[in-house]
């Protein structure tokens, strides 16, 4: 399974990148894009949007069903990742190269308290049919 050490990952198949200026950047896994299938909309949060973590803050949809997106920690969305919502089929190329939307967070021990690769690796494994 394609997951990357150095990220973190939430229940719901969101990963999150820390940067060094503390900011996090947000996308959907590889195992979420496999699932979903051919993403065709993706509607991320709002900029300027404070929300708390777990919260359902975006929609990512394909042609078969459609998903929230949920806060991977609690934040403010600073920037959103407008050319996903040209080309939403970027997801399904490269997920861990297509971020959604970035945020600050606001609750910075709530990221610590997500999953870690190899924990997120055991749970995807899990949750395929």
């Amino acid at each position: 399974m394609n997951t990357p050490e150095d990220l973190r990952y939430t229940a719901d198949h969101l990963w999150v990148r820390a940067g060094s200026d503390g900011t996090l950047t947000v996308g959907i896994t590889n195992h979420a894009q496999e699932e979903l299938g051919d993403i065709v909309f993706v509607q991320p949060p709002a900029v300027g949007r404070k929300v708390q973590q777990g919260e359902e803050c975006g929609v990512i949809e394909s042609v078969k069903t459609a998903a929230d997106l949920h806060a991977p920690v609690s934040g403010e969305v600073t920037a959103v990742n407008a050319e996903v919502a040209d080309r939403p089929e970027r997801v399904n190329a490269d997920p861990y190269g297509t971020w959604l939307f970035r945020m600050k967070p606001g609750q910075p021990a709530e990221l610590d308290a997500l999953l870690d690769a190899a924990s997120y690796g055991r749970l995807a494994v899990a949750d395929r049919p």
